[in-house]
């Protein structure tokens, strides 16, 4: 999958660069995933390898707030096999970004140290508005001004394990607004659904507590001026691909898939009427995303209404890509949020 183009401003950084291939590791809630790519002078970015494993590394941490060791050894058995991917691609530098669980865990900087002094990548754990930042450079690098109005705003929806990212701008811009919120797919599976399937009850307070926190988190008037809608990262590809029932998974088929909102709530409904055990079976779904994907699609559900968005446009690009044209650049950016 190639990016045709980034913002002016990484352009112009980039094109001083000569071309280079980079790893980029990120570390999330409940995936750990892999991107090695080339990043030319132009600014294209062009995929040699993604990876995805799911690995559970918020497991816990609402409750606790530490990471469990069963949890940190999932993602250091992820990292050693994506070095090796990393080193037989001929990566010329290993990245790693940490996310919402490292920077939240008391022993966050004990999983960092160990990525970074044992696995051979250069861990950041990086901030709510850094995490923001990337993640919309990398959905919205190929949206050009030949084929998307670049006055029109556009919102980033990340639904993460343990945080939920909005961010909205121009694309070919830096984003104008973002907030980070303690909403996530691990995070609110672990504080509403304690029955299989989940009760209705459960489900109605899953659903309340999305709506105050987007609607606490994003003013009323950014949302109205929000005219379309990118939503990337596990939860929401997933949704894309249990509507084509694909299997296997395909990304080509999931990139710039459009779902509508009463589609996304007719999945939501099934799987929420499903034990775990059915749910792992459906056609589309990951089974290591079964525990947490009813949590994931009702944020989605609940966002969308509050945008007011009919339909919301799937990417395989985010933070993984964002992290690498960054890293080819050096380019620190600024951003405003709540």
């Amino acid at each position: 999958m190639n990016i045709p183009r980034v913002c002016n401003l990484h352009k112009a950084r980039l094109c001083s660069f000569a071309p280079v291939r980079i790893a980029v590791a990120d570390i999330g809630t409940n995936s750990t995933r892999l991107l090695v790519a080339d990043i030319a002078p132009d600014g294209q970015l062009s995929q040699l390898e993604r990876h995805t494993q799911v690995t559970h590394l918020g497991e816990g941490l609402d409750r606790s707030g530490r990471l469990a060791p069963e949890a940190m050894e999932r993602v250091y058995a992820a990292l050693a096999h994506y070095r090796e991917i990393a080193d037989a691609a001929g990566a010329e530098r290993r990245v790693a970004v940490a996310t919402s669980a490292v920077r939240e865990a008391e022993n966050g900087a004990e999983l960092a140290a160990h990525v970074r002094k044992l696995l051979g990548f250069d861990i950041r754990t990086i901030s709510g508005d850094e995490e923001a930042r990337l993640t919309f450079l990398g959905a919205t690098a190929a949206r050009t001004a030949s084929s998307h109005d670049s006055s029109t705003e556009t919102l980033v929806i990340d639904i993460g394990g343990g945080s939920t990212e909005f961010v909205t701008g121009h694309p070919g811009q830096d984003p104008t607004f973002h907030v980070s919120t303690r909403l996530g797919s691990v995070r609110q599976t672990e504080r509403h659904l304690h029955s299989d399937p989940p009760r209705h009850e459960e489900m109605e307070a899953l659903a309340d507590e999305a709506r105050q926190i987007v609607a606490g988190a994003v003013p009323e008037s950014e949302r109205a001026d929000v005219a379309s809608g990118i939503a990337v990262a596990g939860t929401s590809t997933s949704l894309a691909a249990i509507d084509q029932e694909l299997d296997p998974y395909d990304p080509e088929r999931v990139h710039g898939y459009r779902l509508d909102l009463a589609a996304c709530e007719r999945i939501l409904a099934m799987l929420a009427l499903l034990p775990l055990e059915e749910r792992r079976k459906v056609t589309g779904l990951h089974p290591e995303r079964a525990p947490t994907i009813v949590a994931g699609a009702a944020i989605l559900v609940e966002a969308m209404r509050l945008f007011g968005l009919g339909e919301i446009e799937l990417s395989e690009s985010d933070i993984l890509d964002g992290a690498a044209l960054d890293a080819a650049t050096g380019y620190s950016g600024t951003i405003s949020g709540a």
